[in-house]
């Protein structure tokens, strides 16, 4: 292990809302990078989740048969904790909630014929209850969002009131200092979601740094937030690290943030990905590939459309398209009405879909925006050329267009088109050069690289983090903070 890639010791975790089945990027990028940290950086990821899913158990057992999941790595559920370790009891007497009364509207989930969580929304559609239990159907806890109510409480196996917070964050946030235990931690939170609970968590022994995955600007207009990210990033300077994907997105966050001055707590550390070298098996050059869920922010129809105006010049070209979404019935009329079912394959989710690169000759992205997309780097990595709008934030950052891939003006299929065409007809020794190119732009993002990058940002985090919390001691105090910032320093980089 090189000494510049050891992530300082202590405790660290990964925060996220949640993991489904056919999870995307975020959570794909959240997996790789924990195993980065256990492998080359040499320390263990506790993969924190806020969420209701039942079989917490049963997803842990299947990641690691994939090996998404390996030794040094958990998955950690906030209620799945509670139910095996519930709190220690207040003096204070706590008042009962009344539990639900089943309703067939309910959203209910079970792990093993047993109810472990009981949702009831409001008229707005908004969670208005929630009642969890333990695998013996006894109640765990309720949770109430309607005023004068609104509180959590949690109960003994006996039905006995034992602890009580007036708000979900107000729970988290004691479930981070129990996990912390006052010692030195890193908490990484990939969530949007989950992030909102932890800026304004303050311990000085935790460093806290959110991850954007994804641009954090409204229609990509310069000062305008997206309405999901402005309450996290307007209050970024409760975070020690505020870290985006690329060096043209830090740029624009620090100038859409200069209000409140954060431009020093905002990095860029790339994501890393999988990198899968040719298969040696002759390619499929006029076989496109796209890997995205199907969503409106994909904008898959318009991938679909230059395929079709690209066929009507070389009719050889078509199209494989992994992923699932709510958009699926709608892009499949679209290939239909166009005539492609033969030469358009909508091939659903795929854990392996991106085995896909190393037989393409290119991929297509049209997305509306994205942070870093990780199938740009594996398409890259795997030589297969990507196609793909300039978008924020990503292509221009990855591909020199014409060298190792090809840039095209949003939303114009008509050149994304010509560019499949393009590739098609260039002389078989260029081809090839340029897959080499993008193979090479590809390694810059490898796990070994990107790890340095985090070891050297958390602790440039943490020693600000010391230094700024000594601010108003004494001078001796502070002093002795810079020294030990240094002494820390050498020992890294020597690796003592």
């Amino acid at each position: 292990m090189r000494a510049d890639s050891r992530l300082p010791h202590g405790r660290h975790f990964a925060l996220t809302w949640g993991i489904s089945d056919h999870y995307g990027g975020m959570t794909n990028a959240m997996l790789r990078r924990s195993r980065s940290f256990r492998r080359i950086g040499g320390v263990d990821v506790d993969i924190l989740t806020l969420d209701d899913r039942p079989d917490y158990p049963e997803l842990d057992a299947r990641l690691r048969a994939a090996g998404e999941l390996i030794d040094g790595l958990r998955i950690r559920n906030i209620w799945d904790e509670l139910r095996q370790r519930p709190p220690r009891a207040k003096d204070t007497e706590i008042d009962p909630v009344e539990p639900l009364v089943p309703n067939d509207d309910d959203v209910v989930s079970e792990r093993d014929g047993v109810v472990l969580s009981r949702r009831r929304s409001g008229a707005d559609g908004g969670p208005t209850a929630v009642d969890r239990f333990r695998p013996d159907g006894s109640l765990l806890a309720t949770e109430r969002a309607d005023a004068p109510s609104r509180r959590i409480v949690v109960y003994a196996e006996d039905g006995t009131p034992i602890r009580a917070w007036k708000s979900s964050w107000t729970l988290y946030r004691w479930w981070f200092d129990r996990l912390t235990a006052g010692k030195t931690s890193y908490m990484l939170v990939d969530s949007k979601t989950a992030a909102r609970c932890v800026a304004g968590y303050r311990r000085e022994n935790v460093t806290t740094v959110h991850i954007v995955h994804a641009s954090h600007r409204l229609g990509g207009r310069a000062g305008t937030l997206r309405s999901s990210r402005a309450p996290v990033l307007r209050r970024a300077g409760d975070f020690d690290d505020i870290v985006v994907l690329t060096a043209r997105q830090r740029a624009d966050l620090v100038d859409d943030l200069a209000a409140v001055d954060v431009a020093a707590r905002i990095r860029a550390i790339p994501n890393e990905a999988e990198f899968l070298p040719p298969s040696g098996r002759p390619r499929a050059d006029s076989s496109g590939v796209v890997v995205a869920s199907l969503e409106t922010r994909k904008r898959l129809k318009h991938a679909v459309d230059a395929v079709a105006k690209a066929r009507a010049t070389d009719s050889r070209i078509s199209l494989d398209v992994f992923g699932d979404g709510p958009k699926e019935s709608e892009i499949r009329r679209r290939v239909e009405a166009l005539g492609l079912d033969e030469h358009v394959r909508l091939r659903g989710f795929d854990p392996d879909a991106r085995t896909a690169f190393q037989r393409a000759g290119f991929s297509l992205l049209t997305s509306t925006s994205e942070g870093l997309p990780l199938v740009l780097i594996e398409s890259m990595a795997a030589g297969c050329i990507p196609i793909a709008y300039d978008i924020r934030y990503g292509p221009a950052d990855m591909i020199r267009d014409g060298v190792d891939g090809f840039i095209v003006p949003e939303r114009d299929t008509e050149m994304m088109a010509q560019r499949i065409v393009e590739l098609q007809s260039m002389p078989a020794a260029r081809v090839e050069a340029m897959r080499r190119r993008a193979m090479a732009r590809a390694a810059e993002f490898s796990d070994v690289a990107v790890t340095r990058q985090w070891a050297r940002e958390l602790r440039s985090a943490f020693d600000a983090k010391r230094i700024e919390s000594a601010r108003e001691q004494p001078v001796r105090v502070r002093l002795r903070r810079r020294a030990g910032v240094l002494r820390r320093r050498v020992q890294w980089l020597t690796g003592r």
